[in-house]
């Protein structure tokens, strides 16, 4: 199986991010806009809506025609067409309306979104298309928050001159200004994969040689279908691990019995079974160590269960080509550091931002979140006792199967 660790230090630099197919069409310029030709500098307290502005707009279909549909008569609509053009890979253009709605922002601090939010992105978005952050827009930002600057310079440091150790000590935990599983926590965890995946590896005089119990656990809330009670069969004749399957009912009660009402009661506030099991596997995994794999997922075959049972690291995680860690399969060890981090992190999520996005909030941005605070802890020299492992979506493939129900 391939591992994601590599020595190369080489850094993603985003230089091919922006679409290369754009839509040119005019725009519906019926709102009074001066004629300028270039971007007003953020730090400008004129509130105008420029032609440059729209142009910008008017390179994506959607951000186009949101902006017909409703105008810019808000930050909120600057953040929300800045934020089509970002998921849409029209970085530069995405720049200029963050660099908008920075500009319409009353800076007072409890204005949503912040005045911070939108010179961030902006300056993340200029990194993407390969453009140098000005300085004195750093600095501008730095006014706001200390730890976004450090964020953006770290970046730079990682994409622009392949410092990447340098730019993760001085990002140092500044994803700690974000919800978890944000941009940042994939970045940053990119930042290590591609050139310091020496920061994975435990404290040497320190290693934890605790092996991954061999225990299987998955979870149906209740009536499985057939092709899922033929994928529980399936796992209940591999010889390699103890399976125990869970249903609502019996997650209620095991939560209840070992970790108490809170644990039962965020687990029956889940808003659906995905994030119902989100909250059981972190309890479940983390009192008994061993792997979890979600129901519609299969081990391809006994090579596949064999390469599992044989890891001799403390936590094993496979990562998408996002650097995302897959949370529908993964091992660890009872009582595991990162499993610890992402308790904490799940019932912050569920008693402080219940609506946040399911994945942010109790899946894989949870688990992100814990590996960073593990690699920031190394970074300052904490002993680590415990291994980690990281495979590829390569590897991924190679032992799990996920069937389309």
């Amino acid at each position: 199986m391939s591992e994601i660790i590599e020595t190369s230090a080489s850094i993603h630099t985003f230089r091919n991010y922006r679409n290369r197919s754009r839509n040119n069409t005019p725009i519906n310029e019926s709102i009074n806009t001066p004629p300028l030709e270039e971007e007003i500098p953020v730090s400008s307290d004129d509130k105008s809506v420029t032609e440059f502005d729209i142009k910008s707009i008017g390179f994506n279909i959607n951000a186009k025609e949101y902006f017909q549909r409703n105008g810019i008569n808000s930050i909120e609509d600057a953040f929300n067409i800045a934020n089509i053009l970002h998921a849409n890979k029209s970085v530069r253009e995405a720049a200029v309306i963050y660099g908008l709605g920075f500009r319409l922002h009353s800076k007072e601090p409890n204005k949503y979104p912040l005045a911070q939010t939108f010179l961030q992105k902006r300056l993340l978005c200029l990194l993407k298309a390969g453009v140098e952050p000005p300085r004195h827009e750093i600095d501008l930002l730095r006014g706001y928050n200390i730890p976004y600057a450090n964020y953006i310079e770290g970046i730079a440091l990682a994409w622009r001159e392949n410092k990447g150790e340098e730019a993760l000590k001085h990002m140092k935990n500044a994803y700690e200004e974000f919800h978890t599983g944000e941009e940042i926590d994939r970045l940053y965890f990119e930042i290590v994969l591609k050139s310091a995946p020496q920061l994975l590896d435990p404290t040497s005089e320190a290693e934890r040689k605790e092996k991954i119990p061999n225990n299987l656990f998955m979870y149906w809330d209740k009536s499985p279908p057939p092709e899922i009670l033929d994928n529980f069969a399936i796992h209940k004749n591999m010889k390699q691990f103890n399976l125990r399957i869970f249903d609502k009912e019996e997650a209620t009660e095991w939560l209840y019995s070992n970790y108490g009402v809170e644990a039962r009661s965020i687990f029956l506030n889940a808003r659906n079974s995905a994030e119902a099991a989100d909250i059981l596997r972190v309890h479940v995994t983390q009192l008994y160590g061993g792997w979890w794999m979600n129901a519609d997922h299969r081990i391809r075959d006994e090579a596949a269960a064999d390469f599992m049972t044989s890891q001799d690291a403390s936590d094993v995680f496979f990562v998408t080509g996002n650097n995302v860690i897959h949370t529908d399969c993964y091992g660890t060890i009872p009582g595991s550091m990162i499993g610890e981090d992402c308790l904490l992190s799940l019932y912050r999520n569920c008693y402080l931002h219940p609506v946040m996005f399911t994945a942010y909030k109790t899946g894989s941005g949870v688990f992100n979140r814990a590996v960073n605070r593990r690699i920031w802890r190394k970074i300052q020299g904490f002993n680590i006792k415990e291994t980690l492992k990281i495979y590829d979506e390569a590897a991924f493939d190679k032992v799990i199967y996920k069937f389309p129900l």
